[in-house]
Formats: structure tokens, sequence, C-alpha cells
């Protein structure tokens, strides 16, 4: 079955830089959304370097035997060393940082690994599931009982992460299999537009608008009709019936 995939990314209404970035592979077999912090140069240098050291890392052992958790933790790893290299030479982008989610379909399994608040949601049917948990305070204050989904939401904490690459206590890396059938649909997003569109009208999108260039398009335009208050990229991922 032929796998269609899209990917856009947009400044949004109030930042005059983008620090996000993102990758698709050609073939479709694995896809990276970034979102840098740090300052406008720290932000998208902390991104690009996370994008393209992943996306290299995992190109050139495809074909390996390593398995693929493996694989993943190992990339997003040499990420890190890079990102904090690039912060000891250049000591004016010292504090940048970068989230990161991949999603990949390898050794017929597919796998997600992530750090920080970017995401991954499967929309199956009509039910939109994250299968990323979020490395923020606020996330884990909603695991322990501390705050409801709805105080989350404005909490000015919300955006505090716990973890990102471009830290040195970095060393672990969420991993995991996950379930998808070919009828799912699979978003890769910044916060940039989990901020501003709730799951609802997220899952309303990608249910309604079957085109994956198209749904990209609306969901960033929804969000930017929020207030697009923060750079928004997004990653559709789907495979096509008719192929």
């Amino acid at each position: 079955m032929k796998r269609l995939f899209t990917g856009l990314t947009d400044p949004g209404l109030v930042r005059s830089a983008n620090q996000d970035a993102y990758y698709i592979d050609p073939e479709g077999q694995f896809f990276i959304v970034a979102d840098g912090m740090g300052g406008h140069a720290g932000g998208q240098e902390a991104s690009r370097i996370a994008t393209e050291v992943i996306r290299d890392y995992i190109a050139a052992r495809w074909e390996t035997p390593d398995e693929s958790s493996q694989l993943l933790q190992e990339s997003i790893l040499k990420a890190n060393a890079a990102i904090l290299q690039d912060q000891m030479a250049h000591p004016e982008r010292g504090d940048m940082g970068t989230t990161v989610v991949v999603l990949m379909f390898r050794d017929d399994t597919s796998w997600c690994a992530h750090i920080g608040d970017s995401r991954l949601y499967r929309l199956r049917g009509a039910k939109l599931d994250q299968i990323t948990e979020d490395h923020t305070w606020v996330a884990r204050a909603m695991q322990i009982g501390d705050l409801s989904a709805a105080q989350a939401r404005v909490h000015p904490w919300r955006h505090i992460l716990s973890k990102c690459l471009g830290r040195e206590d970095l060393k672990q890396v969420d991993i995991s299999s996950f379930d998808y059938q070919p009828s799912d649909r699979l978003l890769l997003c910044s916060d940039g537009l989990t901020e501003e569109l709730s799951d609802h009208l997220i899952a309303s999108q990608l249910k309604t608008i079957r085109s994956c260039d198209k749904v990209a398009e609306a969901l960033i335009n929804a969000a930017k009709e929020k207030g697009g208050r923060d750079n928004i990229t997004v990653v559709i991922v789907a495979d096509d019936p008719k192929g």
C-alpha cells in the first residue's frame, strides 16, 4: 500500500522567526519534528542540528541489524551531544535546546521516540489518541492529580519542559512501538498547534479532510485563526486506500 505524507511549517502571527524544523524521508520510512528554543538564532540552530543529526544517523544505519529502539535512542542522544558541542563552541547559544518527535516504520513495526512536548497523534475512525506523553511540568501535575486537563491548558507553567535536547542530564529517550493500521492517520506537530487547537478540533480536521496537503494547511490556518502565538509545524502521514 502506498504511503501518503506531507509537512508544513509556519512562523505564526507573533514570532518574527521560525525555530521549528521538520524532515520527511522521501521513502516514507521516518519523520521528524523539532521545536527549538533559546532565542532566534539558538532555537533555529538547535532544531536544525537535531533534525539533521537524527536524519543522517537513521539513514546511515537503516540496513544494519541494529534494533529499531536502539537506532532511535542513539540517533537522539547523538543529536543531544551535537547540540551540547555547539553550545560550547558558541557561548551565545549556550541556553539553546529543542524538543523532538520521531516516527519510524521499520521491521514491520511503527515506532515513536520523543523528548519534550512536540507530539504524535493517531486518528482511528473518529477517535484521536495522543501517542506521546508531554515532558512538561503540567503533564506531570496532571498525572498525579494536581491539575485537570482544563487547568493545564491555561496554567502559566504549561510551557516549562522537564526534558529537552541540549541538556547534559539527558540520558534516556522515551521510545515505544504502537499499533498502526492502514486506515489510521498520524500527525506529528509542535506545540504551536496544540497550544491553539483542542484535540477535538484537531480530530475534526483530520477526519473530514482527506488530502494530506489540505489538512496540513487547514490545521495551520485554524491555529493562526486562534491566535498563532507560536511557530506551527505539522506532518501528516496516512496510507492511500487506493494504493
